[in-house]
């Protein structure tokens, strides 16, 4: 378990530490390896500094917060600024990356580090945790051998309205699961939206607070999910649609 070897050698690891998808404890979603690896590096790469502290804290209550160094990675982050962040690496010490929920990398600033660390050679290690695009690939019932996730659709209601199409009309020809995340306070405007302008067989998944005591994960056809929809709002949700 101890990874001392790890942090402190020659050859530091970019470790990619996932983090909890809501308030759900600690042990349900993070394995202690995890916890192990967590304790014992002192620099970190993180979306919100806030959040990675109480994070941290929750893995191993004795950590030392304030004996860590912190780098905050963003959209406010200046990219000239991102390299930077690597060169505790060129002595040999190991660093963490983390997103503000689930994974680093996907659908995250993180991959930014992530690119530079693998252009300089660096070991880059992703650990064990909770994806809510897997999970709700998982419950869904769709198709898990042939998928594309397609992050946030456009703002604009044309625009929106079009993508949804051309996922639709994609999931039929390819047989391809489409993902699609949406900022929590939208999230009821782009179920109504996926309602008004899919085809009625088509299948619709709203996976909500994955992996929370909350969670819900449905699968209907979008003719039985009209007037139906659940309370979305500030719920954290993934949209998936395949083919009716």
């Amino acid at each position: 378990m101890k990874q001392s070897s790890n942090t402190e050698m020659a050859n530091p690891v970019l470790y990619l530490i996932p983090v909890l998808l809501g308030e759900t404890p600690v042990e349900q979603v993070i394995p202690n390896y995890n916890k192990g690896i967590v304790s014992e590096l002192k620099f970190f790469i993180v979306e919100n500094i806030r959040t990675a502290r109480r994070f941290l804290k929750k893995c191993d209550p004795d950590i030392d917060i304030d004996s860590l160094t912190f780098y905050e990675l963003n959209k406010h982050t200046e990219q000239k600024d991102i390299s930077d962040f690597l060169n505790p690496m060129k002595s040999g010490v190991s660093i963490g990356v983390m997103s503000e929920a689930g994974c680093p990398g996907v659908a995250d600033p993180g991959a930014d580090v992530v690119a530079i660390a693998q252009q300089r050679g660096y070991k880059v290690m992703p650990l064990v945790g909770p994806s809510s695009i897997l999970m709700a690939i998982m419950a869904s019932g769709f198709n898990g051998q042939s998928f594309a996730f397609e992050g946030y659709l456009p703002i604009d209601s044309n625009e929106r309205v079009s993508k949804l199409k051309h996922l639709e009309a994609r999931s039929y020809k390819e047989n391809q699961t489409q993902l699609f995340i949406e900022t929590p306070y939208r999230n009821h405007k782009l179920a109504e939206d996926i309602l008004q302008h899919c085809k009625p067989q088509t299948q619709l998944c709203i996976a909500t607070n994955i992996s929370c005591e909350d969670e819900q994960i449905v699968t209907k056809s979008i003719k039985a999910w009209k007037g139906k929809l659940p309370d979305l709002n500030k719920k954290p949700t993934v949209f998936l649609i395949y083919r009716g």
